[in-house]
């Protein structure tokens, strides 16, 4: 018996803060309002509330049962978890995902996290004091920009890197112990900077008013989220923007869950201690994180700038420049705990991510936990470092969009299918409620078989054939006119061949611009050839697992 069959976790408050660590991560901060304020504020809330109710609560059960189930059998993966629910041996290399996901994911996931340790570090030496807003937007392309950084350390963004990727690294090498630690002292932190935050975002009313922008109110930008508008109800492009939302912020359809899930014991609760994360995660995402960027940017620079603006470099590019209103000694203070918070949700992600390989490696290899764990940062780190050198090549959003949005679905799909039609319903409910707390309503039955799927299926489909400009309703139009369906350079179809980048190559007006455009297509076709052997590998190594398996069994 190995050590990873022996580790558990220490508490229930530890285990519950580690999940609730794994889903609440950046997107929380960072996607969530980006998301609410491009899918129209209100328009947005009730269909996100929805997917959350119907497919990431189930989705949640599904994956905390399938992870103590197959932590009965000495599995703490993904591949031989699902081998063991489906009598074909195509599920465990479906369970792939699982450990390819999270590896994927890691690369370029650490490389923001390393952004919230370095903006940390600038925040308190002030660097931020006194510049101007396009002085700080221009720090951030300074920073990423590895061969002409000016931003005071020469490749500042590969040290801090590297140093992030360690300090994971140590942390999971001194296995659940180090992990539930970390969740324990984070996810506190996180929250306690989070609620200052927001309560400096509610504060703020109009007194951020200045004569550039007279009517500029905070609450306007909690009203714009929080007032229901009840046509996105008919909107597909909100319905799959808040499903996929829902994907992020749980961190479901990656393996993480199941992983953690498998140090169980075998009638351990896993209903109301999924639903506890799950709702731990829901406050810090739909409260404080609506509480913060929003308010505070529309306070300041008005609800029609946030609108026109809203986008992931908010966080970096603009908030600095907003916390120096505060006065040099808070805004010091505040940068420090947005950066920290960030810092926090990112880690105890991450932290997550890497006990897939070090549970699969522990298993089926008789490796140790610390080798394990040194052999995953070195993995990322090799797949990583081309999203620091090639940044603005692309390679960031392809391992982003392959590894952290396709392979979500894609797994989430399949374990849904698997678990509620092959391994079978009815051997599923009782797994669920196996040491259940709670009694669960039979409604949530008929959700996992039928809903769930449904939803899944319907948030593939709609990622595979995106229509143009996100407008259904002209799509729709001009297939039944039979005019064909247009897609969108967004859609999975056309992300396969890259149409986007070619129709840029194609009108390039110079042949600098074009040269540029066909060197980034290399990069992004290099970035996707990474990741194709990155699976295969992982699939090559279950195989030898299983002949393992075979031999230890026929002996």
């Amino acid at each position: 018996m190995t050590k990873s069959n022996v580790e558990s976790w220490g508490t229930r408050i530890g285990l519950i803060l580690a999940m609730a660590g794994n889903a609440v991560g950046l997107g929380n901060f960072l996607r969530f309002p980006v998301q609410a304020i491009n899918n129209g504020g209100g328009a947005f809330i009730i269909p996100y509330l929805v997917c959350f109710l119907l497919m990431g609560i189930p989705l949640l059960w599904i994956e905390w049962a399938i992870g103590r189930y197959g932590g009965k059998y000495g599995s703490h993966s993904t591949p031989f978890m699902l081998d063991k629910m489906g009598k074909r041996k195509i599920w465990k290399y479906f369970g792939v995902f699982g450990i390819f996901t999270n590896i994927g994911v890691a690369a370029y996931y650490c490389y923001i996290e390393s952004w919230t340790m370095s903006y940390v570090y600038h925040s308190l030496i002030g660097t931020f004091q006194g510049k101007s807003q396009t002085e700080i937007e221009q720090f951030f392309g300074n920073y990423i920009d590895i061969y002409n950084s000016t931003t005071g350390i020469p490749y500042e963004a590969v040290i801090f890197y590297i140093a992030c990727l360690l300090l994971n690294t140590w942390i999971l090498s001194r296995g659940l112990e180090g992990v539930e630690k970390a969740s324990k002292i984070g996810m506190p932190l996180l929250i306690i900077f989070a609620v200052f935050l927001a309560f400096k975002g509610l504060t703020i009313g109009t007194s951020g008013a200045s004569n550039e922008v007279p009517n500029a109110s905070a609450w306007d930008g909690l009203n714009f989220l929080w007032t229901p508008q009840y046509d996105s109800l008919t909107n597909p492009k909100v319905w799959l923007a808040a499903a996929g939302q829902i994907f992020f912020t749980l961190s479901v359809g990656m393996g993480t869950i199941q992983c953690y899930a498998s140090y169980l014991k075998e009638k351990d609760d896993i209903a109301l201690n999924g639903l506890a994360a799950g709702f731990t995660n829901e406050f810090v995402e739909v409260v404080l994180g609506s509480l913060i960027v929003i308010p505070i940017a529309a306070g300041y620079l008005g609800l029609d700038w946030v609108k026109e603006n809203a986008g992931f470099g908010m966080a970096f590019q603009t908030m600095p420049y907003l916390f120096q209103k505060w006065g040099p000694i808070l805004s010091v203070l505040a940068g420090v705990m947005w950066f920290g918070l960030l810092f926090f949700a990112g880690i105890t992600s991450s932290l997550a991510m890497g006990t897939p390989w070090i549970g699969f490696m522990q298993d089926e290899f008789n490796i140790s936990r610390k080798l394990s764990a040194w052999s995953f940062g070195l993995i990322v780190l090799i797949l990583g470092l081309p999203t620091v050198f090639f940044f603005e090549y692309g390679v960031f959003d392809e391992y982003d969009y392959w590894a952290g949005t396709v392979s979500l679905v894609i797994f989430a799909l399949g374990e849904t299918i698997l678990f509620s039609w092959i391994f079978g319903i009815e051997k599923g409910w009782n797994e669920i409620n196996l040491g259940a707390d709670i009694k669960i309503p039979i409604i949530y039955k008929s959700i996992i078989k039928y809903v769930t799927p449904l939803l899944l299926a319907l948030v593939f489909i709609g990622s595979l054939i995106t229509p143009l400009k996100n407008d259904w309703n002209s799509a729709i139009n001009s297939f039944v006119s039979g005019n064909g369906w247009p897609l969108d350079n967004s859609s999975l179809i056309k992300q396969i061949s890259g149409s986007a980048i070619k129709e840029q190559i194609e009108n390039a007006k110079t042949i600098e611009e074009k040269e540029k455009l066909e060197t980034k297509w290399n990069y992004i076709f290099f970035a996707r050839i990474i990741l194709i052997f990155t699976f295969l590998g992982i699939a090559f190594l279950v195989f030898l697992a299983s002949k393992r398996r075979e031999k230890r069994l026929s002996v």
